[in-house]
């Protein structure tokens, strides 16, 4: 009798204890979000983040296939040497310091004295720092080509330029193509610390709503749950993506 006396009471005292933990935990999920329309902090800095994200990953790539080419350029046919020496010291110089570095010399330094948009020194700062590592992706997919497809550009009467532009980059780009999307994860990823620049992207939009209700679970884990699952869509497309190119090579 004891002992069912003893187990009838633990359950209740889970029971009350759970009903307290839903309580407060619903009162929170309100108090962060449904109070005074907080969510749409969130999904104003989620469509932040996915503009500088995406408009910084072009100009990544266009700046980083112009790096490549100039890298390869000068390792193939030996000319543009001065222009491959000022290349290799751009990606050294950005590869090998912080990207929340260069983002508050873009914004502090350079732009210090111009009035522009916060979303706009993002797209150049993570853009210039994207264009660096896709520069790399970029002249491994180039140096990957068999050097027969240059002597059959030549052969058609094409320059190496048009060689370059019209044979061997389309090859290239499909090679590397996976390789850039998770660059553009990376990317999407390392914007998280656009805030620092006064920028509300997602992850400051959580800290904004952190800010206002002094509670810390709910904004942080639903930043972090919105960038888990931006994540692993991509990262689902890349899979299906890489498994197609390979199913067209065969």
């Amino acid at each position: 009798m004891i002992a069912a006396i003893d187990i009838g009471a633990w359950f209740e005292t889970i029971y009350a204890w759970l009903q307290n933990a839903w309580a407060n935990l619903s009162s929170d999920f309100y108090l962060n979000f449904i109070k005074e329309d907080r969510w749409k902090f969130l999904v104003r800095g989620l469509g932040v983040t996915l503009e500088v994200a995406f408009f910084a990953a072009i100009a990544g790539i266009v700046l980083g296939a112009l790096l490549a080419i100039i890298r390869t350029t000068a390792d193939k046919a030996g000319r543009l040497r001065f222009l491959n020496w000022l290349a290799k010291l751009y990606i050294t110089v950005v590869r090998g310091t912080p990207v929340v570095v260069q983002l508050l010399i873009i914004n502090f330094v350079i732009f210090s004295s111009a009035f522009i948009d916060a979303v706009i020194v993002a797209i150049i700062a993570f853009g210039l720092n994207s264009a660096a590592y896709v520069a790399e992706v970029f002249r491994s997919g180039i140096m990957s080509i068999d050097e027969g497809q240059f002597e059959a550009g030549r052969s058609l009467g094409f320059s190496y330029g048009q060689t370059m532009l019209y044979i061997v980059m389309p090859q290239a780009f499909k090679n590397v193509l996976p390789a850039l999307a998770n660059e553009f994860i990376t990317l999407l990823k390392e914007t998280s610390v656009s805030g620092y620049i006064g920028l509300i992207d997602l992850t400051k939009a959580g800290d904004i709503i952190r800010s206002r209700t002094f509670s810390a679970f709910f904004p942080l884990i639903a930043v972090a749950l919105v960038y888990l699952i931006m994540v692993v869509v991509l990262s689902a497309g890349v899979t299906r993506l890489e498994r197609r190119l390979r199913n067209g090579a065969r």
